[in-house]
């Protein structure tokens, strides 16, 4: 997924938050379930979403469009708006129309044939927030399941609790191919995109928010999890 930065008129680059901030309105990871999708199926479309002054909470688009004006195949009807929610639609694809954009994009017999898709999600402001995302049509693949994730050396329960000025490692045990980016509104995140990282909560930082770890393959496939956190 490309996050798309809307800039305000009258901002500045130092207003910028680190990508590990969890306290800032923007999109953290858009879902596509599934991520591949053969003719005759479909995709539900969602993604977490960040709130400053706020928890994270799970949001439907509420638009969407093909990246390209002219995709290949004609290959955006596949996104659609079902009477209350977008999905992509395998059911609106035929084999003929991938095997034509295959053709076209040079990819081999029987590939999965990308299809870009620009989403917006709302927000509390006056702009939209807005993602691309890239689904795939003409196989069948699944989202990565949540791989298992220690904090501080042991499994993380619902909730975390963590002391204060004190390096609090966290690791995550999958491929290590796969994309992991730590991500948290209590303390400050270290190493924020690697497979292990580490949180140290300041005595003048927040002392709650949240911790979420995000795990996206090379399919285009994620997964998320987010954990209420306090530091004492």
């Amino acid at each position: 997924m490309r996050v798309l930065v809307l800039v305000m008129l009258g901002g500045c680059l130092g207003d910028i938050d680190p990508a590990w901030q969890l306290d800032h309105d923007r999109i953290i990871a858009v879902r596509a379930t599934p991520p591949h999708i053969a003719v005759g199926e479909v995709a539900n479309l969602d993604a977490l979403i960040a709130h400053k002054g706020g928890p994270t909470d799970l949001e439907a688009p509420i638009g969407a469009t093909a990246v390209l004006s002219n995709p290949p195949a004609d290959l955006f009807t596949a996104v659609h708006f079902d009477l209350t929610k977008w999905e992509i639609d395998g059911r609106l694809v035929t084999e003929a129309q991938l095997d034509i954009a295959r053709a076209e994009l040079k990819l081999d017999a029987g590939a999965p044939v990308p299809l870009r898709v620009t989403f917006q999600f709302p927000d509390a402001g006056m702009l939209h927030l807005i993602a691309d995302k890239t689904i795939y049509l003409g196989d069948s693949r699944d989202n990565p399941a949540m791989p298992p994730v220690t904090i501080n050396g042991a499994p993380p329960g619902a909730s975390l609790t963590i002391p204060i000025d004190v390096d609090v490692p966290m690791q995550v045990d999958t491929d290590p191919t796969y994309t992991v980016n730590w991500l948290t509104s209590c303390g400050t995140m270290h190493d924020d995109d690697q497979h292990h990282a580490f949180i140290h909560v300041l005595p003048a930082d927040p002392k709650s928010g949240e911790l979420a770890v995000v795990i996206r393959d090379r399919s285009g496939g994620v997964v998320w999890q987010v954990w209420p956190i306090v530091a004492q």
